[in-house]
């Protein structure tokens, strides 16, 4: 018997202040190898950011498991170094940017619904 993993996906937003957009942009070009390393590590794959217009920031990763990629960044000295750095570039932001950006909620994925569609056409 195997069993399956789902993958959670989790897509989140910061608020990037417009002063320091350069800036922002400039330390992900590239991110620490030790950082990415560290993420790879936690669990979290497919991880991309995008800017868009004023500093509104988007964030999006896959991960089997949130709360166990969390926890493991959240005890990394890596990721707490690279947090502590990173906090001051965004708004109105209050401890570790990893901990508290604000989540969104899917609404819609294209892969669920085709799957969904092709297993009850299938029954």
């Amino acid at each position: 018997m195997t069993s399956t993993t789902a993958t959670t996906r989790v897509c989140f937003q910061l608020q990037v202040k417009p002063e320091l957009l350069e800036e922002y942009i400039a330390r992900h070009s590239p991110v620490w190898p030790d950082m990415l390393a560290e993420i790879a590590a936690s669990g979290r794959r497919n991880y991309s950011l995008f800017l868009g217009d004023g500093g509104r920031l988007i964030g999006y990763y896959e991960t089997d498991d949130d709360a166990a990629a969390q926890a493991y960044l959240a005890n990394s000295e890596v990721a707490a170094r690279w947090e502590a750095e990173m906090g001051r570039f965004f708004v109105g932001l209050e401890g570790r940017p990893d901990q508290a950006a604000t989540p969104l909620t899917e609404v819609f994925n294209l892969h669920d619904q085709l799957t969904a569609t092709t297993e009850s056409d299938a029954s």
